[in-house]
């Protein structure tokens, strides 16, 4: 069976209802997994811009530990130059830090186990603490080295929660250029800022500088120039990029407003590369002082307008994701009624039919069905009607027919009645059981159906006793009919006097073989048969094995296989046959039996078997005959039960007197 031809049968097998549910879930099926991919690939979506949000909300408090660290650092410096002032004291510094690292650990209580931030967070804050204990043991240079650690633990955590938080793989330009500029950019920019502003601080003092301080300061204005630029160039980009056009003016403003004061602090820097030029520490501090005022300024606003283009980009994949399921939703309520419609359709047109073929059973032929289906069903309908009309002429037919098929079967009984008792005419009956001298002899065969296919049979002809068994293929008529030319056959050679095996058997063959090729079937049996003189067996033929249970009760079993070969299966058989001389004593007890015994089912489809027949015979041996064959066969009755014979049943009994 093909596939086409499978999947067919399989769907006849099912109801209508047990049909449409199953068409349902094949549809279902596929629409609930491509919503669940689609739902699942903007709930993934939303997940991610939500984390870079976090990361923002994370960064907040670390910008302004980066505003605090550079003046606290500028506070040392201080006491060195009286004459210049900062707008806070060391002490309300400090405190602005506790306050910002208060709200940093509030953030990291939140976010942490989301941004894999704590670890890195609380080695930040233990620094801070120690430097606070430790700070008045420690000179000038020791805090700036402390104050350097600080700002770079900020960087480095400000970078880790840009990586864990989806921040640096952003996919969108314009939102990627925000995230450069508040995470890369301006905290870079920031750095040399602080730089220029403390070697401004520390040399306030003096009008001059060294070669290398003039190259550090030049080193840093070509940076600041550098970094400027790529931030001026990657926020247009971005702003070009944006394809809601929703970022807001003000973003634009402050970017070139911060351009320009880096613009005025590198220009008075690069005057230093004229060897004569004065060095302008209070114009560096104040414009680095600006500078940075106004990167701050420019921090706030980028991570703000971040913020509102991330939650932005959240509500529109959540918007998209309503839309989804709407349109879904709708499209499965539409499927759903015309599912529905069709099922009742179908429901109608089936419960019609069975109401008319319910009536037709009843007898009614004349039942029309009248449906306005214009569709598939209607030509079911018409054909429906179309059979209706055919029945009631086949109907009379029928009847007709019926009545020569009573008649013929009523012949063919007859036929296989007249068979059955050609075959029970020619078993042994007991009297010529009785009349073989030297033998206790009890035999039975019951068919498996009217007519059977084994055969058993004990005769006598001048002195000599030919004991005989087999079972041809099958079992019916045609069985039956071998059957008797089997036994034909073997008396016929018998009465010919022909003592040899070989050509006794191959006379048997031959008649066989020409009557089944006549007959064009494909039946065969098995036969053995026994010689049988003064407590000498001589078996020949190939059967079931022969078992003999001497008087002593020792079990022997003689396997036929090479003994013979199936009659009527080839046209000579002579090469095949051979012989076996068994010597019997007094007591010993010879069986013979079919497959129909040691093939015997119960209802578990257990067999029978040889070794259960072996162990009744055991038992009763020593007993007579009929005895033992009653015992046999009481016991494979016992193991069939109820279950159906699906075999002949055949048994031979001997024991030597």
């Amino acid at each position: 069976m093909n596939r086409k031809s499978l999947g067919i049968h399989l769907m006849n097998r099912l109801s209508y209802p047990q049909k449409f549910t199953l068409i349902g879930f094949l549809f279902a099926i596929p629409l609930t997994l491509v919503m669940y991919l689609l739902i699942s690939e903007i709930n993934s979506r939303v997940d991610f811009s939500q984390k870079e949000i976090y990361g923002n909300q994370y960064l907040r408090p670390l910008r302004q530990l980066r505003e605090y660290i550079p003046q606290l650092q500028l506070l040392n410096y201080q006491p060195l130059n009286t004459n210049l002032s900062l707008p806070d004291t060391r002490a309300d510094l400090e405190a602005k830090m506790d306050a910002n690292f208060q709200s940093l650990a509030n953030t990291d209580r939140q976010l942490g186990n989301i941004l894999m931030s704590s670890e890195k967070f609380n080695n930040l804050y233990q620094d801070w603490q120690n430097f606070k204990l430790r700070r008045s043991q420690w000179s000038v240079e020791t805090c700036d080295l402390v104050y350097q650690r600080l700002a770079a633990d900020i960087n480095r955590l400000s970078a880790h929660v840009g990586d864990t938080s989806n921040l640096i793989l952003d996919p969108d330009l314009d939102t990627y250029y925000l995230m450069d500029a508040t995470l890369l950019k301006i905290p870079e920019i920031q750095k040399i800022l602080s730089e220029i502003r403390l070697i401004s601080q520390k040399n306030s003092l003096r009008s001059y500088a060294t070669p290398k301080e003039r190259a550090k300061l030049i080193t840093w204005a070509g940076k600041l120039r550098e970094l400027n630029q790529d931030l001026a160039i990657n926020m247009e980009v971005g702003a070009s990029n944006n394809p809601q056009g929703n970022l807001r003016p003000k973003l634009s403003e402050d970017v070139t407003k911060f351009n320009s004061v880096v613009e005025q602090l590198t220009g008075q820097i690069d005057k230093l590369i004229y060897p004569t030029a004065l060095v302008e520490y209070y114009v560096y501090l104040d414009g680095s002082d600006r500078v940075m005022n106004s990167s701050f300024e420019l921090w706030d606003e980028t991570i703000k307008e971040l913020d509102f283009l991330l939650q932005k980009r959240i509500d529109s994949f959540v918007a998209k994701k309503r839309i989804i399921s709407i349109v879904v939703l709708i499209t499965l309520a539409i499927v759903i009624y015309l599912f529905v419609s069709f099922y009742r359709s179908v429901m109608q047109t089936v419960f019609v039919l069975d109401e008319a073929a319910k009536k037709m059973a009843s007898g009614n032929l004349d039942h029309k069905i009248i449906l306005d289906n214009r569709d598939e069903l209607g030509q079911v309908v018409g054909a429906f009607n179309k059979i209706a009309d055919a029945l009631v002429g086949a109907n009379h037919k029928i009847t007709v027919l019926n009545d020569r098929l009573k008649a013929e079967n009523m012949r063919m009984s007859a036929e296989l009645d007249v068979t059955r008792k050609i075959q029970q005419m020619l078993l042994p009956k007991d009297r010529e059981l009785n009349e073989v001298i030297g033998l206790d002899i009890a035999g039975f065969m019951e068919a498996a159906e009217e007519v059977g296919g084994d055969y058993y049979d004990v005769l006598q002809h001048k002195g000599r006793v030919k004991i005989g068994i087999g079972d041809v293929t099958g079992h019916g008529l045609e069985s039956g009919v071998l059957m008797i030319m089997v036994q034909t056959a073997v008396r016929t050679l018998l009465a010919y006097n022909e003592p040899d095996p070989v050509r006794f058997l191959s006379a048997i063959n031959s008649v066989i073989y020409d009557n089944v090729q006549r007959m064009k079937c494909d039946k065969n049996a098995s036969l053995a048969l026994l010689d049988y003189e003064e407590g000498m067996l001589k078996l020949s033929g190939q059967h079931e094995e022969m078992i003999v249970v001497r008087c002593n009760g020792s079990v022997e079993r003689f396997d036929t296989i090479d003994l013979g070969f199936p009659i009527g299966l080839d046209v000579d058989i002579a090469e095949f046959v051979a012989e076996k001389i068994v010597h019997l004593h007094s007591g010993d007890v010879v069986v013979l039996y079919t497959d129909g015994i040691t093939e015997a089912k119960n209802m578990d489809k257990v067999l029978y078997g040889l070794d259960r027949l072996i162990e009744v015979i055991e038992i009763n041996w020593q007993r007579s005959a009929a005895e033992i064959r009653h015992a046999v066969i009481k016991d494979v009755r016992s193991h069939i039960g109820e279950q159906k014979v699906f075999d002949d049943i055949t048994l031979l009994v001997l024991k030597q007197k």
